[in-house]
């Protein structure tokens, strides 16, 4: 699938130009916040939302900010692969 990226946004249209997989992240205070992913329905189990945070990950760290979500499956994402997570020393017991 090609994913077109833009400055807060990665997505992909189908063949007849209908969006079928989206990430959306914006810049807040010095942190990239992920607010939204989509994938179609005809696209759902095949890793595709997984497969947009990492790129809106890869994309944000090449910025040099750190990463957060309110979106509920970047959140989970985030929580599943801990080596995207920022370094935080409060965060350590």
């Amino acid at each position: 699938m090609d994913f077109i990226k833009e400055n807060e946004r990665i997505y992909a249209n189908d063949k007849d130009g209908k969006l079928i997989a989206e990430i959306r992240f914006s810049l807040k205070k010095g942190i990239a916040v992920i607010t939204h992913t989509f994938v179609d329905e005809s696209l759902r189990g095949q890793g595709i939302a997984s497969q947009l945070v990492r790129l809106a990950v890869e994309q944000i760290r090449k910025n040099g900010v750190p990463v957060a979500a309110t979106c509920s499956y970047a959140q989970l994402w985030l929580q599943r692969h801990p080596e995207h997570q920022p370094v935080n020393p409060s965060s350590h017991h």
